[in-house]
């Protein structure tokens, strides 16, 4: 579960009525500096991405599982079934000796992952990804959103 300020960050985001992607985005700026912090590593930045996204998923977000094809099924297939632990047939709290097993393993990995380089090659990448007419449409929006704050 993500930390309580970044829940009440996140809430925030939903009362504003920001996509539930904006709100994940906290758990996943939690998750960055968890990694350089020395909390724990990752092996690549995608993987600290969907950590983060999962985490989002437990505390409540409404975040949509990965597409098919964009993810192995068994994880896409987890995040399907992932609901906050305090709702009724949510999911349960992984036993002690798996959590450690999942915590030693992290711990064994690097930190790399949060880089500020690999979080650019990352975005460069997932941009790539996009048509230039979703990018330009995608730009438009923020520039609508910048002119918004200013006013």
């Amino acid at each position: 579960m993500p930390e309580n300020e970044t829940i009440q960050r996140a809430e925030k985001s939903r009362r504003k009525g920001k996509a539930p992607t904006t709100q994940a985005g906290e758990s996943v700026r939690e998750e960055m500096e968890h990694i350089r912090k020395g909390k724990h590593g990752a092996r690549s930045t995608k993987q600290a991405i969907a950590i983060g996204l999962s985490k989002a998923r437990q505390a409540g977000i409404d975040v949509p599982p990965p597409k098919k094809g964009e993810a192995s099924k068994k994880s896409s297939k987890s995040a399907r079934h992932t609901k906050p632990a305090d709702q009724p047939n949510g999911s349960h709290k992984a036993s002690p000796t798996r959590s450690r097993a999942v915590s030693k393993t992290l711990e064994r990995e690097g930190d790399q992952a949060a880089s500020h380089a690999s979080l650019s090659r990352q975005a460069k990448e997932s941009a790539r990804k996009r048509s230039p007419a979703e990018r330009s449409a995608s730009a438009r929006k923020a520039a609508r959103t910048r002119a918004a704050r200013r006013s």
